[in-house]
């Protein structure tokens, strides 16, 4: 085969592999978009707020650490929907519950179902498992929409690379003789 042969099928090859790069890049940049979008959209609608600074839930040394840094802020984005379920709602079951999960709540209470302080306290601290889970949820989304931005400039700058080496496949390709074999 001819040098120049195998310098046009090469470069070629890499043209096309900056094109297959810029299009990944742009598809992984829209789910990011997507995914951060419909995030803060969901939690915004719920209108949920972070205590105030000087607010007595602040006081308490599990959640304070966590929830300082957002006083007073609405809940718009994945971390915090991560810190408000991880460090408020989870806090208050556990001081609720007394470390006793839902399932072991909910076993007791059906074997006495006439007890309605227990019966309520299930409700409560199965809306509030639910609600927790609805906000890690909304985390794990907004995470894979982080995971995308980073492979998005990933992929561009690996685009970016190949349209160089590209470029210079090009340049050579033109040098090269067309009698050089390989």
């Amino acid at each position: 085969m001819k040098r120049k042969t195998l310098d046009l099928l090469l470069t070629t090859l890499g043209g096309l592999l900056t094109v297959v790069l810029l299009a990944a890049g742009a598809f992984l940049m829209w789910g990011y978009q997507f995914a951060n979008s419909t995030v803060h959209n969901q939690l915004a609608a719920q209108k949920i707020y972070f205590p105030a600074k000087n607010s007595p839930e602040l006081q308490n040394p599990l959640i304070k650490p966590y929830l300082t840094p957002y006083a007073g802020q609405q809940l718009t984005t994945g971390r915090e929907a991560e810190v408000w379920a991880d460090h408020f709602i989870a806090v208050h079951l556990q001081e609720m519950t007394g470390g006793k999960t839902y399932a072991q709540l909910s076993a007791a209470s059906l074997a006495d179902p006439s007890n309605t302080a227990l019966a309520k306290t299930v409700q409560t601290v199965f809306q509030g498992q639910t609600l927790r889970g609805t906000l890690l949820t909304a985390y794990a989304f907004w995470m894979f929409g982080v995971i995308a931005e980073w492979s998005a400039i990933a992929m561009f700058v690996l685009a970016l690379l190949m349209l160089i080496l590209t470029g210079f496949g090009w340049r050579h390709y033109r040098a090269v003789s067309h009698e050089v074999m390989v």
